[in-house]
């Protein structure tokens, strides 16, 4: 498509014009995947669910960092924010329902509010409202400019976001910067050739308008500068509350599921745990917050740029206990004969660790006068001594010596880090944490607002909960006798959910299924799948263990996204 392409003339009746400017999606699903979703919840249900799916929820959660603040304090922080500085964007105070024996709030109150759930005082809601209908027409004597976006950019508006230039794939022609536009997204299209396609037609985009704004350049320079706000939103048709730069270290925006997951997992001070898919550091600094900063925490990812926001993060909260480490969750595991002696073990009866496990993460240092080696230096390999532990020596390769150096020379970067540098790991001794929170990579099909789902397949479903058996496979490994494992996802699909728990239960009998606190969520998925060719059956849960797990359903009274929390109980593995 020609990015500086005009959209098509508006409709030419008022009656095609209402019908037109509206925020009405549908959400398109590959006919298996529809199909396979529609056995698992029911037909009616699921259509429900995916409605649900192509809408924001109407409040913000926060949680409150009560290391640094209280909930009181910060919830009287937050008011007084929305009073002068206009934080929600004028949103008036809504009712929030009564759900769960929650206490109900009344029209005209604060849209801040305490989590009315059990378990979860650090929690706030900030609610927003929506959809509503607007009116582009303000002019009836001019024809309606208008700015059509891509998918994600539309996903990111309706979460309060303003329309930045990336996004931009089409625009009215003789826009100037301060006009007033209409905001609509161009949704993939079934193409052809039985992929997907994104065109800008006028069908294509009926129902798909989520509000309008005021242009931040002309339409020239939104197609010849790379980034930048192309349109600040005035309007929209859901709107919630925008948390830039507001109460940094204090609070955290996140899911209310993701609060609970980091609850379930119940760490207590000075226990070790491990976040095995930690990025970009939500639930990591929530159970940090959790255990008082006492204790460890090892959180992991094998993105070098996701590392360092997690890092971030930690830092912006002032925690303590968290180390962060580059590492593919598939290779958690230390392989033995990788083990090696770091300097004389003395005393020390773990004597066989990995050097990321004996280091600071972000912080390490060479001494040139120690090493008495220049960058150009040919030598291979320099004793490295540190200064804390004297009598703890490694061997440092000359690439190594020469990154140190560099850094010692340019000095510190951003969160006083050297040069960015994250730590590499080699994995962790088996049965060495207490506690293994598996927050798994999947197809993310939970996620609020979602405007598009036919990229899905069943085979690609199938491919997601085999990467994610064998992460658990590995966490089975590293937590010890006694300790607990919580598995959780943020898809809709029991392939990667129940399946995934049936897998855990059947191949490791020493594993059951813990009870959860808070248990604010509903049962899961009962029974099994099989494919119409009989090729594959996928088995679920037995209505006893359903009562054990929590599923959130994005149609429920709970207004979340899409997600599954699972709490396996260790006993002992005489493997």
């Amino acid at each position: 498509m020609d990015s500086s392409a005009s959209p098509a003339a508006a409709a030419a009746t008022p009656a095609a014009a209402a019908d037109r400017y509206t925020y009405s999606p549908r959400l398109r699903w590959q006919p298996q995947v529809e199909e396979y979703f529609a056995a698992a919840y029911g037909r009616d249900r699921f259509a429900r669910i995916s409605e649900a799916l192509a809408h924001p929820s109407c409040y913000s959660c926060i949680r409150v960092n009560t290391l640094k603040s209280s909930t009181d304090a910060i919830m009287h922080k937050l008011m007084n924010l929305v009073d002068h500085n206009g934080l929600c964007g004028g949103i008036n105070g809504l009712e929030i329902g009564q759900q769960n024996g929650g206490e109900q709030a009344h029209e005209g109150s604060s849209v801040v509010h305490k989590c009315p759930y059990s378990g979860l005082d650090n929690v706030l809601f900030v609610q927003g409202s929506g959809p509503h209908a607007l009116h582009y027409d303000s002019q009836p004597d001019q024809s309606i400019k208008e700015v059509i976006v891509s998918r994600k950019c539309a996903e990111s508006v309706l979460r309060g976001a303003q329309v930045y230039i990336p996004g931009v794939l089409a625009c009215s022609s003789h826009v100037e910067k301060g006009d007033k536009v209409a905001v609509s997204v161009a949704i993939e299209q079934p193409a052809e050739d039985g992929g997907w396609t994104v065109d800008t037609h006028y069908e294509e985009r009926k129902g798909l308008y989520i509000g309008q704004g005021i242009t931040a350049m002309s339409r020239s320079g939104i197609f010849r500068v790379p980034h930048g706000v192309a349109v600040e939103m005035t309007e929209r048709v859901y709107k919630l509350p925008s948390f830039n730069d507001v109460l940094e270290g204090e609070i955290f925006l996140q899911n209310l599921p993701s609060v609970v997951a980091a609850r379930v997992l119940d760490p207590q001070p000075g226990e070790r745990i491990l976040d095995m898919c930690a990025a970009p550091g939500g639930k990591t600094t929530a159970i940090a917050i959790l255990m008082k900063d006492q204790g460890e925490i090892i959180a992991l990812d094998r993105s070098h740029n996701k590392v360092m926001d997690i890092l971030k993060l930690a830092a912006e909260m002032d925690l303590n206990c968290i180390k962060a480490y580059k590492l593919d969750a598939l290779k958690s595991v230390r392989k033995t004969n990788d083990a090696k002696y770091i300097g004389e073990a003395g005393s020390r009866t773990d004597a066989i660790v990995t050097l990321a496990e004996n280091s600071e993460p972000c912080i390490n240092k060479v001494d040139a006068g120690i090493t008495n080696a220049s960058e150009d230096s040919s030598t291979t390999s320099v004793v490295h001594t540190d200064n804390k532990r004297p009598d703890d020596k490694r061997y440092v390769s000359k690439a190594d010596l020469r990154k140190n150096l560099r850094r010692m020379r340019n000095g510190p970067g951003r969160n006083n880090c050297s040069g960015g540098r994250v730590e590499n790991s080699k994995g962790f001794l088996p049965n060495s944490f207490d506690r293994v929170l598996l927050d798994a990579p999947c197809s993310a099909l939970g996620l609020r607002p979602r405007l598009f789902a036919g990229e899905e397949t069943l085979e690609s479903l199938r491919s997601h909960a085999t990467y994610q058996r064998r992460m658990f496979d590995q966490a089975v490994k590293l937590v010890r006798s006694g300790g607990v494992i919580v598995y959780s996802t943020c898809t809709i699909n029991p392939g990667e959910n129940e399946a995934l728990v049936r897998y855990a239960l059947d191949k490791y009998k020493f594993l059951s299924l813990g009870s959860q606190h808070p248990k604010i969520g509903g049962p899961g998925i009962v029974g099994s799948f099989e494919l119409s060719t009989k090729k594959y059956t996928e088995e679920w849960l037995t209505e006893h263990e359903s009562q054990l797990v929590q599923r959130f359903d994005p149609s429920s009274s709970l207004d979340t996204i899409g997600f599954f929390i699972a709490k396996f109980d260790v006993g002992q593995n005489d493997n």
